[in-house]
């Protein structure tokens, strides 16, 4: 499988430049962006709703999906974080919660281990 390739920055202002000729950033307060991402992960898992996960179309899943990291990375703009290192320092969080000796094959919560 191909190794995906995608700039944050250069999606992100993609996104930002998309929302401003249009005028919507007086839309896109923080509750707002993160009201929008919690609908479009519903619309998401619609995708799914009553299926095996290989019978959801791929289209509307990806149409579903890229509206998700939309609304994220937007969210992530509006408080200018780094979204690459927020996502590493959650995942170096998860390896201590987590530890592979531990965790490997189990689907248990941290505090469960």
């Amino acid at each position: 499988m191909p190794k995906p390739s995608n700039d944050i920055a250069e999606i992100t202002d993609a996104l930002v430049k998309f929302r401003d000729e249009r005028d919507w950033a007086q839309f896109h307060n923080p509750k707002d962006l993160a009201v929008a991402l919690s609908i479009e992960t519903g619309e998401l898992l619609e995708c799914f709703l009553w299926k095996a996960h290989s019978e959801a179309e791929l289209p509307k899943v990806k149409e579903e999906l890229a509206d998700v990291l939309a609304y994220a990375l937007l969210l992530a703009q509006h408080y200018r974080l780094d979204v690459k290192q927020i996502v590493l320092d959650k995942i170096a969080r998860n390896a201590q919660k987590y530890p592979v000796d531990k965790a490997r094959g189990s689907a248990k919560k941290y505090t469960e281990l």
